[in-house]
């Protein structure tokens, strides 16, 4: 939590408690599965608290918004560089690294833009929904 100390953001029991929820977090919860799950700890929590903590995150670069479902944002606490599988039965997104792809993006303009970032998102069946189908 010592990271989170030095971004300015008030610290709240209940933003430490959305902070510990986030930190190490896999699963890129969505805004309703944050509140769904701190709420258990924090009966009184609203799910603005949750909204506004998230989005304070995201200006600060501390939380990277996924564009993966265009019905519900899902958020991801890792903002080192990574990709996205996601399931395309359960809906269930796993990272993977650059490492795992090896494919180099050119550090090259095109039509007057210079490349900063990429990111590319696979789709496929995950292991639980393809043991399902066989």
């Amino acid at each position: 939590m010592h990271k989170y100390r030095e971004t300015g953001l008030k610290l709240t029991p209940q933003r430490l408690a959305i902070l510990d929820y986030l930190d190490g977090n896999k699963s890129h919860p969505s805004a309703e599965e944050i509140f769904k799950a701190v709420s258990k700890r924090f009966s009184t929590m609203s799910f603005a608290t949750v909204y506004n903590t998230i989005e304070a995150l995201k200006k600060k670069g501390m939380i990277f918004e996924l564009t993966i479902d265009p019905y519900k944002k899902r958020f991801d606490p890792d903002t080192t560089s990574h990709h996205h599988i996601i399931c395309i039965r359960c809906g269930k997104v796993s990272d993977v690294s650059e490492n795992q792809m090896k494919l180099n993006m050119p550090k090259v303009s095109i039509r007057d833009f210079k490349i900063m970032s990429w990111h590319i998102d696979f789709h496929g069946l995950c292991r639980e929904c393809e043991g399902k189908e066989n």
